[in-house]
């Protein structure tokens, strides 16, 4: 039944995707909205926001290992971004269109990244990593 539900959850997801970006956080999450409010901008196009408990479970569904895991799960276009992943790593790979890529992930909450940034706090250097096909790669550095 969960299976069941899940791939409901996803269905509903990538039918909505054309249109509304869907967001799932951990429940309660801050940072989570700031990092939404800036791609709801860049992409001028709503964000839902999903309160989710049980993440790991989309996590497994795309494939993508738990080392690269965060606060939040967007899905935009079928394309999964965990994390603080810049707005700009988000489009670029959007527009390529990579085979064998589920999705880019910013694992953790590195100071600085998207929605966590800091004033007068120097950013944290970090990795966005390229998942899908069973393997992952650097995309991007920051």
């Amino acid at each position: 039944m969960k299976k069941l539900i899940l791939a409901l959850a996803m269905l509903s997801t990538s039918a909505m995707a054309a249109n509304d970006i869907v967001m799932h956080r951990d429940p309660g999450c801050g940072c989570c909205e700031k990092w939404a409010a800036q791609v709801r901008q860049q992409f001028g196009r709503a964000v839902k926001i999903v309160d989710d408990a049980n993440r790991a479970a989309i996590h497994k569904s795309l494939g993508m290992p738990a080392s690269l895991a965060s606060c939040h799960t967007a899905i935009i276009d079928g394309i999964a971004f965990e994390g603080h992943v810049p707005v700009t790593d988000m489009k670029r790979l959007l527009a390529a269109k990579t085979k064998g890529v589920r999705g880019l992930a910013v694992a953790g909450m590195p100071l600085g990244s998207p929605g966590m940034e800091a004033p007068g706090h120097p950013a944290d250097h970090y990795n966005v990593i390229a998942f899908g096909s069973g393997k992952t790669s650097i995309f991007a550095r920051h």
